[in-house]
């Protein structure tokens, strides 16, 4: 079984009343309509308990030939009609009033069973609308190392199959379950009102019932359970997969990764019908003992009727109230699944709803005001134990100038940047902005300091335009078109059909890594911060693209601080200080020239470049 098997298997094994309350608390901005809504389902009850009533009393008093004598509760019901004066004077009177009577308990159960299921789904909507939303916005503040460790496709079907889960629930669950008890409650209540003792050999067969329910409901729990683990574990191999399908095919690895994805859905696919079996199974025993419950009634109410101590009307209402007897009985085991199904799915929603958010605002913010240096002091990390990435690291930038970052991969260059923009929290030392450290102001005001440049551009579906100002209202399009425009991005940009407003498909598909990086500086460009982090910002661009953009770069630090990591040393030449890290640690520190003279890792590293360069030249 897969991590992902194992985490989404860890369902609640019965219902859980705290998680009950929880979920319940989610009716509250809805409580009219919840109320309502059970009052409209108590009325439904009502209306379909009536029913069978009304037809065994009709045969009783009009259908019998006259001069019989009727039994029990026809006759009792007889003797206050003409008590009050309302029997009617002949028997097809009494079939025609008994019949629109009937017709009129249809009509009205029709009508407030539709008013109670339009206000229901509404209501559970509104509830899905809102859970969503609530988990989104707890993920966009989690920090971003929760996101390292759970897939994307398992948060995904948190948002989506976990709470359709929850609105069948409020839908066709919670509610209904209050109909299905009063119509049983009623049932029971008219079958003693007609004759008690044949109401007990009805009940015989309740025990019967009673097993196969628990049989069912222990199987299907399980094999629920088991079902969203396996749709889990699909959901996120098939984001995985088809976001890197281009490495699977470059690699030729697409039967491998086929007969993976065969596996995950054979075990989806036994257990729906494992599922199944359960289903097919539960509904014919019903089926019998419902049988067995009429032929009950048959036999001992039959002799009833010859006796004379039971009407005929009576056993015709038996036979029907029999029918619908079961039925709340079988929904109640379904519904009951149905909730156990909401508890797995709600204690997954609300374990990532628990999901401490461990970078967040302080109580008390301090203001941040306009930047005057950043400084780095004594700071170690480590994303797992203490397998430290970074160690004793201290460094100072002032406002304005250019500091570069430098090393092999792996020497915790990016690490900084993270740190600094608090997507991590340190483990030792502390960061500080203007004398203050950082945890000490809002996420907000520290964030807006910053735009940062990667070498891996992430382009969201939309236009141009709006990848560009990410939907800030406060960034016109005249502000964007300067942007595009200073970047060199105009180039591209206006040759396109529909120029800014044209449409860009998922995670930028249809643009060169170039063009999406110059995007991604117009980007920083138009938010205008006091701080520009380059990230290896010109690694995968071209040489022709990054003589093109070198001048852009230039407009873009002036008057910024500007903290750089490169790949390409050629490009940091103008930094007032170079770091140099290795394995977490700052080994040398200066600008080009002085790192250049001393020898040391700076300078083999800017040989071993300056002789690749030079081979690519000649090569060319």
């Amino acid at each position: 079984m897969s991590a992902v098997e194992r985490f989404e298997d860890e369902g609640t094994k019965k219902l859980d009343p705290r998680l009950t309350l929880r979920l319940l608390g989610y009716l509250r901005p809805y409580r009219m309509r919840a109320g309502a809504s059970v009052a409209l389902v108590i009325l439904s009850s009502f209306a379909e308990i009536a029913g069978p009533a009304i037809v065994a009393i009709a045969i009783d008093l009009f259908v019998v030939p006259r001069g019989s004598e009727s039994a029990g509760v026809s006759r009792q019901v007889g003797e206050w009609l003409a008590s009050v004066g309302m029997m009617p004077a002949s028997a097809l009177d009494g079939i025609t009033a008994a019949t629109l009577l009937y017709l009129a308990t249809l009509g009205g159960g029709f009508i407030v069973l539709y008013v109670q299921m339009v206000v229901m789904n509404m209501m559970g909507q509104r509830i899905m609308f809102d859970l969503r939303r609530q988990i989104f916005g707890h993920m966009q503040r989690l920090h971003v190392q929760y996101f390292d460790r759970n897939p994307v496709g398992r948060l995904i079907t948190r948002v989506t199959t976990d709470v359709d889960a929850l609105n069948e629930m409020f839908t066709a669950g919670f509610v209904a379950i209050f109909g299905d008890i009063f119509v049983l409650l009623g049932i029971v209540a008219m079958l003693f009102w007609l004759n008690w003792k044949l109401a007990l050999v009805l009940f015989s067969v309740i025990p019967f019932l009673v097993i196969t329910s628990l049989w069912f409901r222990a199987g299907a729990r399980r094999t629920y359970r088991m079902v969203r683990a396996r749709i889990a574990a699909i959901n996120a191999f098939l984001q995985e997969h088809i976001s890197g399908m281009a490495v699977v095919q470059l690699f030729n690895r697409q039967e491998r990764e086929a007969e993976k994805f065969a596996d995950l859905n054979a075990k989806h696919r036994d257990a729906n019908i494992e599922s199944i079996y359960y289903y097919s199974v539960f509904y014919p025993v019903i089926e019998l003992v419902q049988s067995i419950g009429i032929a009950l009634i048959v036999w001992y109410g039959g002799g009833q009727v010859v006796q004379g101590t039971l009407s005929i009307g009576a056993l015709i209402a038996f036979f029907q109230y029999a029918q619908r007897f079961y039925e709340p009985i079988s929904d109640l085991s379904e519904k009951y699944n149905i909730l156990q199904s909401a508890m797995a799915a709600s204690e997954r929603i609300f374990k990532l709803l628990d999901t401490p958010v461990e970078i967040d605002d302080p109580a008390e913010p301090a203001e941040l005001g306009e930047l005057r240096e950043i400084e780095f002091r004594n700071v170690w990390f480590a994303y797992t134990g203490e397998e430290w990435v970074l160690r004793n690291v201290s460094f100072v930038v002032k406002k304005g100038e250019r500091l570069a970052l430098v090393g092999h991969t792996g020497a915790g260059k990016t690490t900084v940047t993270s740190l600094l923009l608090r997507f991590y929290e340190v483990q030792r030392g502390e960061i500080l902005v203007n004398g203050v450290d950082i945890r000490k102001y809002r996420l907000a005001d520290l964030r807006r300091m910053f735009a940062i440049v990667q070498q891996d551009v992430f382009l969201f579906s939309g236009t141009v335009a709006d990848n560009v100002s990410l939907g800030d209202a406060t960034i016109g399009r005249q502000r964007i078109e300067d942007a595009v425009r200073r970047v060199r991005a105009a180039r591209f940009v206006e040759r396109l059909p529909e120029g800014y407003d044209a449409p860009v498909r998922e995670r930028g598909a249809g643009f060169s890594v170039g063009e999406k990086q110059l995007l991604s500086f117009a980007r920083a460009l138009a938010f205008d911060p006091p701080v520009l982090v380059l990230d290896e910002a010109t690694s995968s661009i071209d040489s022709e693209t990054e003589r093109l953009i070198q001048e852009a770069i230039e407009i873009l630090m002036e008057g910024r601080t500007t903290v750089a990591i490169a790949h390409r040393l050629s490009t940091i030449r103008c930094a007032d200080q170079i770091l140099v890290f290795h394995h977490g640690e700052i080994r040398e520190r200066g600008t080009h020239e002085e790192l250049l003279r001393v020898d040391g890792i700076y300078r083999r590293l800017y040989e071993l470049q300056y002789r690749e360069e030079r081979g690519e030249a000649a090569s060319a």
